[in-house]
């Protein structure tokens, strides 16, 4: 009786083993003739079955699975990720022998991270944000040791204003200590004149050989991390969770006191939250460590500006551009100080009326008026020259020469805001 019970079971085991391979070899059909719903179908049939399986069966399973999920690229995003945990798990089931399929699945991830990535390019072209966010973080579970997409799916997922997954993204980089330290490959686009970024050194050198592009450029780019952790507290922030934000900074400064970034980022989130007081102790702290910044003095100068603290304001525009001459929103801002009189002279003028010593009054302060526009164009000229593109500069020098009387320099300006705008 004994004997006969173990023949029997031994039969069982055996139809089950079968009806494994059967439907295996059904999906295996399937997915050849690309045929990817009867081979999801085949799968799911086989699947309850696969536990007892021994590793051959199981890593087939797997991979075969892997395929009718992925379906040359057409699978969706749920399925995405179900097929890379079944190739994870093929891996997995032959260890680190290299099995039948491991060579294979290494190079069907290679065509799935390429695809992923592709798309998520594609659209950010598109303005997809949401869908490119996606792409960057399949990629980054397909090949988790390139942080780098993580990044990019956070920073997109900003992008698209879905700032519940980019918080969970963007901590999920501070916590693996993402740096993103890396080099940006640029070359000046001779048709532009523009300096372009590309994908790796490969694209940029072979448009430089190309001779659409000269100056061939490698830069260390900085660490991120201080950027992670600003973004991190302006989600805060936007959420109306004040206090997480400034733990966030806090947190940070703490583990990295010597972080010009940090200090930086943690004055923009107090500007953020209105703080002009401790943003302004922050940037004077900065400025101490690097003394030297132009950006720093930039910054003070917008905050002593908002305050409606000219003198101070000018006094750090004109220590940014003693820093760094080519500054050209200083130089602009600068501008924007001067004129910034203008208002009140012709508010005056408006409320004058027709009498002698209203007409002598008039031209004293039409004298005045132009005395502000005389001090402002060169500030405003040297914006332009230093970015030909700003079209607010140019308006405004425009407006300028019209109410200056400098009608030649008038008619010039005119047609290049117009050229500007027909470029935008």
């Amino acid at each position: 009786m004994k004997k006969q019970f173990i023949v029997a079971l031994a039969l069982l085991v055996s139809t089950i083993s079968f009806a494994q391979k059967s439907e295996l070899k059904t999906a295996e059909k399937a997915i050849k003739s690309g045929n990817f719903a009867d081979a999801k179908s085949a799968i799911q049939t086989a699947e309850p079955l696969i536990a007892n399986a021994d590793d051959k069966l199981k890593a087939k399973f797997y991979f075969l699975k892997g395929q009718a999920l992925y379906a040359g690229g057409s699978g969706s995003s749920t399925e995405m990720d179900q097929a890379i945990e079944s190739f994870n798990m093929v891996q997995k089931v032959e260890g680190s022998s290299k099995g039948k399929y491991s060579s294979t699945i290494e190079d069907l991830k290679s065509q799935m991270l390429n695809n992923f990535l592709t798309k998520a390019n594609a659209a950010i072209q598109s303005k997809d944000y949401a869908a490119s966010s996606v792409g960057f973080d399949k990629a980054y579970r397909m090949s988790p040791k390139d942080t780098i997409y993580l990044y990019y799916a956070a920073s997109t997922a900003v992008s698209g204003q879905d700032y519940k997954t980019s918080l969970k993204y963007y901590e999920e980089l501070r916590d693996l200590g993402f740096k993103g330290i890396g080099v940006e490959y640029t070359a000046v686009n001779k048709e532009s004149g523009e300096v372009e970024t590309f994908d790796n050194k490969s694209l940029r050198d072979i448009s430089v050989r190309a001779g659409t592009h000269t100056a061939p450029k490698d830069t260390k780019t900085e660490s991120k991390s201080a950027e992670i952790v600003k973004n991190i507290a302006l989600i805060h922030l936007s959420n109306g969770d004040n206090e997480k934000a400034i733990e966030a900074m806090k947190l940070a400064r703490e583990q990295n006191p010597d972080d010009l970034g940090l200090l930086i980022s943690e004055a923009n989130v107090q500007l953020k939250m209105g703080n002009k007081d401790r943003f302004s102790e922050l940037m004077k702290e900065a400025t101490l460590k690097d003394p030297k910044n132009p950006e720093l003095q930039y910054n003070l100068g917008v905050i002593a500006a908002e305050a409606g603290e000219k003198e101070a304001a000018m006094k750090y525009y004109d220590k940014a551009i003693e820093l760094d001459p080519s500054y050209s929103d200083a130089y602009n801002n600068i501008a924007v100080l001067i004129l910034a009189e203008e208002s009140s002279i012709v508010e005056e003028m408006n409320s004058l009326g027709n009498s002698s010593a209203d007409n002598k009054r008039y031209d004293e302060l039409r004298a005045e008026r132009t005395k502000i526009f005389e001090s402002a164009i060169p500030y405003l000229e040297t914006t332009l020259k230093l970015k030909p593109k700003n079209v607010q500069a140019a308006q405004t020098l425009m407006n300028i020469y019209r109410g200056s009387g400098q009608t030649e320099k008038y008619k010039a300006m005119k047609a290049r805001v117009e050229e500007l705008e027909a470029g935008n």
